[in-house]
């Protein structure tokens, strides 16, 4: 796992190309504190950098930029491609030679051979731009789920691009200004939805596209989307093995690493999961991390211990008390690339395996969104099935929608309130009951913070998420899938991972986050994935105790409500906002002090 940044452009003399990714580079330390380099193309077209967290073949032949031997191809590169070897050896047979054991030249030698069909090659977390030094132009492409994240702004001839949004703005190239849509859209979900971020004119590059740049010319594509079509001919048995297959075919390549690897234990379902599967696969001893807390409601280091003797791991447990957080919490808010509602579980968990000397931990994150453990899976194709027949009376529907918009005494009723103006649909519900902030609110609190702009209004619908209409669904539950894998998971749980781990210089996997995982269960038809308790994966992995089965899910949360009503609260002072959006709920506090933090880190 490492830091990238580049800036490819047409006009830039090298003194100041120089400068300016060096102060990119600057900012992307923490990520890659084993090593960096820096790149600047003999006419002065490209600089590129990279921070280098050293995980496979830790030697110098492995350092970035790297380039062919003909010095025509340069990349930078951030994540683990896991069938890497693989790869090398289809390439090896095809004469290729190697001075590395990197997945990172293998990824050179395909684009060599390939162009941008090789990323349809490529199993992994990987976000790259590869400079052709002969043709003068870029290729940046990000992986199919959105594991890692890469943003670019563009001005003119000139793109820059980087792992995180502070180090585009360490360039000092783009003016800061805030994005309204970005804005608002982080209000509405607690997190900045992709492709918008909170900058004006700097962008998320979507999960499963490119770029191509070519004198200040910015092409994009999709290369892949997700694809539910059922195959109904496949039975609960078929299923289950083909579960069981999937999953034991991810963790081995998961585990693929020159360092140890450990695991983050939750006690959920997910995270012994990954830890059951990993000794059926894995030799020798295995690392677990996870959190503990004072408060008897939201600790479940018992059962994460309990999980640790029976699988014989050597686990670490960090518990953290309403004092601790309070005096991590400031290291915390410098590490935000961009404010969300989550964040401080993996900062916290990431430390103590940083501290352990583990420099690669594996998550069960991803569980929930392909086995239906959210509410969501229940609860949004409900609130469709009730709201078609609304539709019938159209004009009332809206009316009283409109009214509890305005006048519901609780956020939900607020948000029900949206979902009645619009046609029902899995993505309306999903963002009703998802969301954090109502249109209305969210509207207000925008309007509050870009009031010298002069903004009329926005469009709702511009943050219903989006669902292809070349994909394939036979359930309404289906389509929650896709809502929770591209929305909550690849906007929020994801980012936040990446940008919170990598704050402490650790590489963190996800195993049940795969293509080709997901490639293959992705035909199981919904009665069959997606029961209720996560039945499907359960049955795949009878290693799982059931006294972890059979405990009512809990998510893993911190005791914020507490801690803001008490030791925290100098952190979280009550805005000055209309007294008609309730702010009692920790995570609407959370998310406009976030906000504030930011705000004061962008323009110091």
């Amino acid at each position: 796992m490492c830091g990238i940044a580049g800036i490819i452009t047409t006009h830039y003399h090298q003194q100041h190309l120089q400068e300016l990714i060096q102060q990119m580079q600057k900012s992307l330390y923490h990520r890659g504190p084993d090593d960096q380099g820096i790149y600047i193309a003999s006419e002065h077209q490209a600089a590129l950098a990279h921070t280098r967290l050293s995980i496979l073949d830790l030697t110098p032949a492995g350092h970035q930029p790297m380039s062919t031997p003909d010095g025509r191809y340069w990349i930078v590169f951030n994540g683990e491609i896991y069938n890497f070897l693989e790869l090398r050896s289809q390439l090896a047979s095809q004469g290729e030679q190697f001075c590395s054991r990197t997945d990172t030249e293998v990824i050179l030698k395909l684009y060599q051979r390939m162009g941008a069909d090789c990323v349809q090659q490529l199993r992994g977390m990987f976000a790259f731009a590869i400079w052709d030094n002969q043709e003068k132009t870029c290729f940046i492409a990000r992986d199919p789920l959105g594991i890692k994240p890469l943003y670019y702004w563009q001005s003119g001839n000139t793109l820059v691009f980087a792992s995180e949004i502070r180090a585009i703005l360490a360039s000092g190239l783009p003016n800061i200004c805030l994005n309204p849509k970005g804005l608002y859209g982080y209000f509405i979900s607690g997190t900045v939805p992709e492709p918008y971020t909170l900058i004006d004119g700097i962008h998320c590059l979507e999960a499963g596209h490119w770029l191509h740049w070519q004198t200040g010319r910015l092409t994009q594509k999709q290369y892949w989307q997700i694809d539910f079509t059922p195959d109904h001919t496949i039975s609960l048995p078929e299923a289950t093995e083909k579960v069981r297959d999937a999953l034991i075919d991810s963790i081995k390549h998961h585990f693929i690493s020159d360092v140890p690897v450990g695991i983050f234990l939750s006690g959920g379902i997910d995270s012994t999961s990954v830890i059951a599967l990993a000794r059926q696969t894995q030799k020798g001893k295995l690392r677990t991390y996870s959190i503990a807390f004072e408060e008897n409601e939201w600790n479940e280091g018992d059962i994460a211990r309990q999980i640790a003797r029976t699988f014989e791991t050597e686990h670490t447990e960090y518990q953290i008390t309403s004092t601790i957080g309070r005096e991590l919490f400031p290291q915390f808010l410098q590490r935000i690339d961009q404010p969300s509602i989550d964040g401080f579980n993996t900062f916290c968990v990431s430390q103590i395996a940083h501290q352990d000397g583990t420099k690669v931990v594996l998550s069960g994150l991803g569980g929930d969104e392909l086995f239906g453990g959210y509410k969501t899976f229940q609860k949004v194709p409900q609130m469709v099935r009730w709201g078609q027949p609304l539709k019938t009376i159209k004009p009332i529907s809206t009316t009283f929608g409109k009214g509890l918009a305005t006048w519901g005494q609780s956020p939900q009723l607020k948000r029900l309130g949206d979902f009645l103006q619009q046609n029902p649909t899995a993505a309306t519900a999903y963002r009703s009951f998802r969301g954090i902030f109502s249109h209305q609110e969210a509207w207000a609190i925008t309007q509050y913070h870009l009031k010298d702009f002069g903004l009329t209004s926005i469009e709702d619908e511009v943050f219903v998420p989006k669902i292809s209409k070349n994909s394939n669904f036979s359930s309404l539950e289906d389509q929650v899938s896709l809502l929770e894998l591209s929305c909550y998971m690849r906007n929020q749980l994801l980012r936040d991972s990446d940008v919170m781990s990598m704050a402490w210089g650790l590489e963190l996997r996800v195993p049940l986050v795969d293509k080709i995982l997901l490639e293959t269960i992705s035909s199981i038809p919904s009665n069959l994935r997606l029961q209720p308790g996560k039945k499907l994966l359960v049955q795949a992995i009878p290693e799982i105790p059931n006294w972890v089965v059979n405990r009512p899910k809990r998510g893993f949360f911190f005791p914020f409500q507490q801690w803001i009503e008490s030791d925290w609260h100098d952190y979280f002072p009550s805005p000055k906002l209309d007294k008609n959006i309730d702010i009692r709920l920790w995570y609407r506090r959370w998310s406009l002090a976030i906000f504030q933090f930011w705000l004061k880190q962008i323009y110091a």
